[in-house]
């Protein structure tokens, strides 16, 4: 829970995230995502299906120093594929 609190700090500090291919960058939208990333539980239907709205947004959430501890992780890159999402080359 703590991750979630820090993702809302930084969105709010940076204005709220930008579009990318009519998509609106949100961290908060992986929240659901957080415990298959912390842990090695499956994601679920809902964390796939957000993983996959916001692919356009991953390289600019690992740009951000304060989001690329957990964006940039063999965990989040295993719940990527495990979702049919590839993790973007930036």
């Amino acid at each position: 829970m703590w991750w979630i609190l820090m993702v809302a700090v930084v969105v709010a500090a940076a204005g709220g995230g930008g579009v990318a291919a009519a998509v609106t960058c949100s961290p908060l939208q992986l929240s659901s995502c957080v415990s298959a990333i912390r842990s090695s539980t499956p994601p679920s239907k809902l964390c796939c299906t957000k993983i996959k709205e916001q692919r356009p947004c991953l390289c600019q959430y690992m740009k951000n120093p304060a989001l690329k501890p957990y964006v940039n992780t063999p965990n989040a890159r295993k719940v990527a594929s495990t979702c049919g999402t590839p993790f973007p080359k930036c």
